[in-house]
C-alpha cells in the first residue's frame, strides 16, 4: 500500500496565503490554504520490477562494434547477461555449447545469459581476435571501430549482477534468447538507437543516459522472450509466463509477510490445490512455499545490508513468529547467519542486531 497526498483547488473559493508564526513569534513563513486530501492507493505487485531492483548490477557495460571488412569476434566467459542487438550488416553468433551456430541479421536481438565463450563473426571461418587486441585509438564512445567500419554495427551491454540470488532471474535460460518480432520491438529499438546516438555524440549526461537505456532495454527483452512464450524451461522468470501462476507470485510479493499457505496461493491462481502446486513446481522448479521463502531471503538480503532495521524487525515483517524461526530458514539458504550477513553494511555492527 502506498499513501498518495491529493492537492484539490476548490474554484469558489480563493486560495489564500497564510502567514505562520515561527518560533520567534516573527510572521515570516508563507503556506497556502489549500484543500489536501489523502487517499490509500494499493500498489500493484509487479514482480519482474522487484528481482530486478533487488539484483542490482554490480558491473555494468554498453557499447557496441562497427565492423568492416573481414572480422571475427572471440568472448570469453562472463558471470551475469550479455546482450547485442545487430543495427545494421549481419553476422554469425557461435556459443561454446554445443548447439548449431545463428545467422543474426539486421533487427535481430539476442541475450547470453549463462556465461559460455561465445564467437561473433562474419563467417565462422576467419581467424578470431579478442576484444583486448583491438588498439585503444579504435575505440571511440564506447564504440569500436573494426577494419574500417561502415558494414555492420551491434551494440550491446553486459549486466553483472550482485547478490546471491542471480539464479532465480536468469534461471535455466539455454545459451542464446533470440528475438525477431517485427511488430514488439518498436521500443527496443528506440532504445537501441538513442544510445547509438549517446555512444557516438559525447553529449554532457551521456554516461547516465545510456546506462538508463541499457536497464530499460534489458527489461523490454525479457517482456519479448515472456510475452512471446520463448520462455519452455524451468525457473522463476518462466513461471511469470504463466496468467495463473504469475497471480500467486505477484500476491507474494504484494504481501511477503503474509502467513501464506498453499491453499490460500492456489486460490490466488484460480486452481485446486494439487494441480497449482503441480505446476507451480513444474515451471519455476520451486514448490509454492519453497518461493515463497527464499523471496523472502532477497528481501532480507537487502535489507539487512541497506538498512539499519534489526533482525528481529525483519524477521517479523517477512512473517516469522521468532527471529530464531527466521534465523534458520536464512541460514538454510544463504550459509551463514542473519546478524554475520548484516555485517556487509558498514552502518551495522553484531551488537545493533
Amino acid at each position: 500500500m502506498t499513501l498518495i497526498m491529493k492537492i484539490s483547488f476548490d474554484g469558489e473559493q480563493p486560495v489564500r496565503l497564510l502567514r505562520n508564526k515561527d518560533n520567534h513569534g516573527s510572521r515570516n513563513k508563507l503556506c497556502l490554504n489549500i484543500p489536501i486530501t489523502f487517499e490509500i492507493v494499493p500498489m500493484i505487485a509487479d514482480p519482474l520490477s522487484d528481482i530486478i531492483s533487488l539484483l542490482t548490477p554490480k558491473t555494468y557495460i554498453a557499447g557496441g562494434f562497427d565492423f568492416g571488412g573481414e572480422w571475427a569476434l572471440q568472448f570469453g566467459k562472463h558471470s551475469g547477461l550479455k546482450y547485442f542487438a545487430l543495427v545494421s550488416g549481419s553476422a554469425w553468433l557461435a556459443v561454446d555449447d554445443g548447439q548449431d551456430p545463428i545467422k543474426l541479421k539486421a533487427g535481430d536481438c539476442v541475450l547470453l545469459p549463462n556465461g559460455r565463450r561465445f564467437l561473433i563473426a562474419q563467417d565462422l571461418a576467419f581467424e578470431p581476435i579478442g576484444i583486448a587486441t583491438i588498439p585503444e585509438e579504435d575505440w571511440n564512445g564506447g564504440i569500436a571501430t573494426v577494419n574500417g567500419g561502415g558494414e555492420t554495427t551491434m551494440l550491446g551491454g553486459h549486466f553483472g549482477f550482485a547478490g546471491d540470488h542471480v539464479d532465480m532471474l536468469l534461471g535455466s535460460m539455454p545459451a542464446i534468447i533470440r528475438l525477431r518480432d517485427e511488430d514488439d520491438k518498436t521500443g527496443l529499438r528506440w532504445a537501441l538507437d538513442r544510445m547509438r546516438q549517446e555512444l557516438f555524440g559525447a553529449q554532457p549526461g551521456a554516461r547516465l543516459i545510456v546506462q538508463h537505456l541499457a536497464h530499460l532495454m534489458l527489461v523490454q527483452a525479457l517482456r519479448l522472450y515472456l510475452d512471446h512464450g520463448l520462455g519452455k524451461d524451468v525457473g522463476w522468470l518462466f513461471a511469470l509466463g504463466d496468467k495463473r501462476i504469475a497471480a500467486a507470485i505477484g500476491a507474494i510479493h504484494a504481501s511477503p509477510g503474509r502467513r501464506w499457505t498453499l491453499p490460500a496461493l492456489a486460490q490466488e491462481a484460480g486452481m485446486s490445490r494439487s494441480k497449482f502446486a503441480l505446476r507451480f513446481k513444474s515451471l519455476s522448479g520451486a514448490s509454492p512455499i519453497e518461493y515463497l521463502t527464499r523471496w523472502r531471503m532477497m528481501i532480507a538480503c537487502h535489507r539487512l545490508t541497506s538498512g539499519t532495521e534489526s533482525v528481529s524487525a525483519i524477521a517479523h515483517s517477512l512473517g516469522y513468529e521468532s527471529e530464531a524461526a527466521f534465523s534458520t530458514a536464512f541460514r538454510r539458504l544463504n550459509g551463514c547467519s542473519p546478524r554475520r550477513y548484516s555485517l556487509k553494511n558498514p552502518l551495522l555492527t553484531e551488537t545493533d542486531n
